[in-house]
């Protein structure tokens, strides 16, 4: 390192500029990157398993063990447990989201409004847990889910509108309606302690509701209301 004349500037040698600007520093910072990014998804993947068999109650340090990190990994990425539990609601709203939108392809509609139905039933109940943990970070996941949320009412909206073209889905019925229904079905399930056994029940109970009665069926019950 030099000084010039004037004692204003600094100067690096060739070879300490060299050494500067490897090439293989670019390289070097995108694997770091790479790597944050698996401990960041190795982490989220186990807070939701320790979450959903131990509770929301579950320390960070068991997530980290579950995830095969450091407790400072987890704190890197997710400052709190409560950003650490904002995380998982949001990617299991993704995920679900990913799995909403492969449904339109199927080509029957009915198979696939029923499908989205039970796997919504079964997201709500594991996402009620969450949230009734998280009252004080409302806002914060509020911002971070509508627009996923939005795009799922829109994938529901359409798979409803598709099944009750084909006769697989009574015409009476919107999405607020069903959305009420599985409401009502997870906050049933959480009462019951989140036994699967009863929420698959109650899917399938709503889900022949759901479904256009028989026109003999129909004018037996207009004859007895007469």
């Amino acid at each position: 390192m030099s000084i010039n004349a004037e004692g204003l500037t600094l100067s690096r040698s060739t070879e300490e500029s060299s050494q500067l600007s490897r090439p293989g520093d670019g390289e070097a910072i995108r694997t770091q990157r790479a790597d944050a990014r698996r401990n960041r998804a190795r982490v989220l993947e186990a807070a939701e398993e320790v979450f959903a068999t131990r509770g929301v109650l579950a320390s960070t340090d068991e997530v980290a063990r579950a995830a095969g990190v450091g407790i400072g990994t987890v704190f890197r990425h997710f400052p709190t447990k409560d950003a650490l539990l904002v995380a998982v609601v949001v990617n299991r709203l993704r995920r679900f989201a990913d799995e909403a939108r492969a449904l339109e392809a199927d080509n029957d509609p009915g198979r696939a409004f029923f499908t989205l139905v039970a796997r919504a039933a079964d997201q709500s109940a594991t996402k009620n847990t969450a949230l009734a943990a998280l009252a004080d970070r409302a806002p914060e996941l509020a911002a971070e889910a509508r627009p996923i949320m939005g795009e799922i009412r829109l994938i529901f909206t359409t798979l409803l509108t598709r099944a009750q073209a084909v006769g697989a889905v009574r015409s009476d019925v919107g999405v607020d309606e069903v959305s009420a229904l599985l409401f009502g079905a997870a906050r049933a399930a959480e009462f019951s302690g989140w036994d699967r056994v009863v929420l698959a029940r109650m899917v399938a109970v709503i889900s022949d509701g759901l479904r256009p009665r028989p026109a003999h069926e129909l004018a037996n019950a207009m004859s007895q209301d007469e």
